[in-house]
């Protein structure tokens, strides 16, 4: 079963990964001490992890293989589930809004998110969903090199070149949508949906820095809930709410304004080795977000930020 490898995305690089295949899921391991082992893609799968105590037993045999974990984490699909095992779970933090009806979610919105999707379209954006082909793949490439800095750090998909974009976007073609903003015949913002029965995910969403005045966003994330509505999703939901200890981002506050609240899901946490109880015990496997204070992050978040705006106001003044 194991001898096999998947890539996972570390900051716009793809790693790979030991990996092996169970059931109709792929389970990889991550991490050193500990070591991990998390369902591939689990974020974006139709199906949550059917049969633990299966999976725990292949984990348990691989090991005179050398493929190794020290810990098994999952969590269910749907935001909001209650725990129905007994292994050790903790919350996660998912970021979720309701779309079964699209006047709801408009009118739960702050008056401010309403004026921006008005002033979207005033200013001439339209909203479309595009096929997966060479035009969206070269708007998307548009959208990457407007800016070599995205949230207040380095924009790791600055300068990608077509074919490396290209595979970045591929995955979950059969069940997805790529909205996008246009103006002036140009792709200014895109974001790609991903349906999973009735849940659906944002996998993407990145508007050009420079074209932020015309509200893209806030279009293309009213155009989402609509598709939800349309196709009879419940919930759609964007990462997490609070990432670990990490408080108080733009994102956050983005994904606030826009009608995604905290929902919060188990996410379960198994020990299959004494490494693996012992890391559980110190939280090593809640990862740096998870142990350093939110001052410590909101700190480095800021030196990191004026760090990147500092090079890239040096770029600037270097291509005068």
């Amino acid at each position: 079963m194991a001898g096999k490898t998947v890539n996972i995305t570390v900051k716009g690089k793809r790693v790979p990964l030991p990996a092996f295949d169970f059931q109709d899921k792929v389970i990889a391991v991550r991490g050193t001490v500990p070591k991990i082992a998390f369902i591939h893609d689990e974020w974006w799968l139709e199906r949550e992890l059917e049969d633990p105590e299966a999976c725990l037993a292949a984990l348990k045999q691989l090991r005179s293989s050398g493929f190794r974990a020290d810990i098994l984490t999952f969590a269910p699909k749907v935001p909001g589930s209650h725990p129905k095992y007994s292994y050790h779970s903790e919350m996660d933090s998912i970021a979720a809004a309701r779309t079964s009806n699209f006047k709801e979610w408009w009118e739960s919105l702050p008056q401010e998110s309403r004026k921006n999707v008005r002033r979207s379209q005033k200013r001439g954006v339209l909203v479309e969903v595009k096929k997966f082909d060479d035009e969206l793949i070269n708007g998307i490439m548009g959208v990457n090199n407007d800016s070599s800095v995205r949230q207040g750090g380095r924009n790791a998909h600055y300068g990608k070149p077509f074919d490396e974009v290209k595979k970045d976007h591929e995955s979950f073609l059969d069940r997805s949508d790529f909205i996008c903003a246009v103006a002036d015949n140009t792709i200014i913002g895109y974001l790609k949906l991903v349906y999973k029965g009735d849940v659906a995910a944002l996998l993407n969403l990145a508007v050009k820095p420079s074209e932020t005045d015309k509200r893209p966003a806030n279009a293309l994330m009213a155009k989402a809930v609509e598709l939800c509505e349309q196709k009879g999703v419940q919930f759609l939901t964007y990462g997490m709410f609070n990432y670990g200890n990490k408080r108080d981002s733009p994102l956050r506050e983005f994904k606030i304004r826009n009608g995604f609240a905290e929902v919060l899901t188990p996410r379960y946490f198994v020990p299959l080795t004494p490494v693996g109880s012992l890391a559980m015990k110190m939280g090593l496997h809640r990862g740096l977000l998870g142990i350093l204070p939110n001052q410590a992050i909101t700190w480095g978040l800021k030196t990191r930020a004026r760090w990147y705006n500092f090079k890239s106001s040096l770029a600037g003044v270097a291509q005068r």
